[in-house]
């Protein structure tokens, strides 16, 4: 059955610094980024044509074009999968900008969908400018006479709260369960029109609960 990939993009040295960078276009991937996004075409090579998304954000652009580099597909940017925007935290590596933006977090994965960042947005807004692309993807390439497999280069929290929220995964563990740069969530649309997923990062289905704290990785 053809599959969603989330993958987040390479490493970026905001990465490194854990700076929060979500405005686009953002900052562009380390020399060690690009070797990632090579790493990840050769390692997942696919017998048909994939389709090839990335994000706006030159760092998301930049993995697609090393993907497709070993893959001699023609990535395409689309708008509206892009980080979720930390507005007035943006550029900030400090303890403080990083607790306020996991309390935000942890309150949008306990249900609080409306909860906003300071100047930036809310779980709402996310959904409103990210599902209507996946939608837009399962009718032009998941569903109908020729389905493909589909990569979506995006980011790490961005991909974690849309994935959990299409397949129902427990708050606890997607918040918990973060994504290295190049990491990807695997999930598929089935006949019944539901998503299911298959590999959270490492981690094969099933998933099991998580009762510890809720832990949120640095933007990105």
């Amino acid at each position: 059955m053809p599959t969603l990939h989330l993958v987040r993009h390479g490493e970026t040295t905001a990465n490194v610094m854990h700076r929060l960078d979500t405005a686009l276009p953002g900052d562009s991937l380390t020399d060690f980024g690009v070797r990632q996004g090579v790493r990840f075409g050769l390692d997942n090579r696919t017998a048909g044509e994939p389709v090839l998304i990335s994000s706006l954000a030159r760092r998301a652009r930049e993995t697609a074009e090393a993907i497709a580099s070993v893959w001699d597909v023609d990535p395409v940017a689309l708008e509206g999968i892009h980080e979720v925007q930390v507005g007035d935290l943006e550029s900030r590596h400090d303890e403080e900008a990083h607790g306020v933006f996991t309390d935000i977090v942890n309150r949008w994965y306990a249900g609080d969908f409306d909860a906003q960042l300071p100047g930036g947005e809310s779980l709402t807004m996310v959904h409103g400018r990210f599902l209507p692309v996946i939608d837009h993807l399962v009718a032009a390439h998941l569903t109908g006479p020729d389905p493909r497999d589909v990569y979506v280069i995006s980011h790490g929290a961005a991909i974690r709260l849309i994935a959990s929220h299409l397949t129902g995964i427990d708050a606890k563990f997607a918040a918990a369960t973060r994504l290295p740069n190049t990491g990807s969530v695997e999930i598929e649309y089935t006949d019944a029109g539901v998503w299911v997923c298959k590999r959270w990062g490492a981690t094969p289905a099933p998933f099991g609960r998580d009762d510890e704290p809720l832990v949120v990785e640095p933007m990105g």
